[in-house]
């Protein structure tokens, strides 16, 4: 009866699914698969990775789009795994710390917009710019949370997942079950997710409620293989609070990561303080493009750089340099134009003084 239990749980998380038609949407980290004929594409995904060299931790919010009311989530994991709400106040705060620098700073020449070839002033900007055999499948935990019906999951085979699955009436893509096999021959586990709003009726769109995954981890690793089934080019934001500035190790596939925040931070009170825990964390914010999904080979593996080289990204407004009020191209063109007038009435005056030679004045 006790090894009933786990299946019994799993099989009432999977019969509310219904089969999947549409071929599955990816995540960054994670697959997105939706209900039925319904459509769902997850236009961003932003996290928070805290890792201290042992225990890692991810808060992600995925901002979505599309027709779906429900919706499957899966997310490989390398060690067993807590899952928990988390305040999506932490991201603002992310936000804030890592806005980027405005200054200005002025030019001499006047540009196209500027006058004399335009009356209208216009600016420009630019930017420098986480004993006994096992069973096939297990169950761990299962938790209702808002609007997500959590199970933590193990697997050591895909085909019996993807049969487990399918004899409840779900139905698992074959591709789906070939990317996981990577995970399950490192023995990894998985964080099932059933996105129901409680509010019937109501399609899954914008920004969902993030969650909170903690595992332990000697390595800092943020799951990303199976955004390769993505149709859509993906976008991906990661925050990384760390003891240092961190870089992925490699670009798995997507553009190259782009550093558009470090330096060390030390939050004081909120979620963020509460993730980062006491003293000061570096914080390293991390923006990366996947136009080709289908290139994705790897898991992103983050590493600490050489040195802890701060960072913040500047938008410059141009201004055209003006003094008193008036362009300095301008004064320094009067001032040359009058420097030569007077430099040639200098010389006029002079030549004009000099005395006439005698055989010039007796002819």
């Amino acid at each position: 009866m006790k090894r009933r239990i786990p299946a019994l749980l799993f099989a009432l998380l999977v019969t509310q699914l219904v089969a999947l038609v549409n071929p599955a949407y990816a995540c960054g980290c994670g697959a997105m698969i939706p209900d039925g004929q319904s459509r769902i594409g997850v236009d961003r995904e932003t996290s928070v990775v805290r890792w201290d060299g042992r225990t890692e931790q991810i808060v992600m919010r995925f901002t979505v789009g599309g027709d779906a009311h429900r919706a499957a989530w899966i997310m490989p994991v390398p060690g067993r795994a807590t899952v928990e709400l988390a305040d999506g106040k932490m991201f603002d705060e992310l936000s804030r710390l890592t806005r980027p620098e405005r200054k200005t700073r002025s030019y001499f020449w006047p540009r196209e917009r500027d006058w004399p070839f335009s009356s209208r002033t216009g600016d420009t900007a630019g930017a420098p710019m986480p004993g006994s055999a096992a069973p096939p499948v297990g169950v761990v935990g299962r938790e209702q949370l808002g609007d997500f019906d959590v199970a933590r999951l193990t697997a050591t085979d895909p085909d019996a997942l993807k049969n487990w699955l399918e004899s409840n009436g779900f139905t698992l893509p074959d591709r789906l079950a070939t990317e996981v096999k990577p995970y399950v021959d490192q023995s990894w586990e998985y964080v099932a997710v059933r996105l129901a709003p409680r509010q019937q009726g109501k399609p899954l769109r914008g920004d969902l409620d993030p969650l909170r995954i903690r595992f332990e981890s000697d390595r800092l690793v943020y799951p990303m293989r199976l955004s390769r089934m993505a149709k859509t080019p993906q976008s991906l934001g990661l925050y990384v609070l760390a003891d240092h500035r961190m870089e992925p190790a490699t670009a798995i596939g997507g553009s190259a990561p782009k550093v558009t925040f470090a330096g060390s931070i030390e939050p004081e009170g909120g979620p963020l303080a509460e993730l980062a825990g006491a003293g000061p964390v570096f914080l390293t914010a991390i923006d990366q493009r996947f136009p080709d999904p289908g290139r994705i080979d790897a898991d992103h593996e983050l590493r600490a750089t050489a040195k802890d080289t701060p960072y913040r990204r500047a938008i410059y407004r141009d201004e055209l340099l003006m003094v008193g009020g008036v362009p300095a191209w301008l004064l320094t063109i009067g001032a040359v134009a009058v420097a030569v007038t007077a430099s040639a009435v200098a010389i006029l005056r002079i030549r004009a003084r000099r005395p006439r030679p005698a055989g010039a004045a007796a002819a």
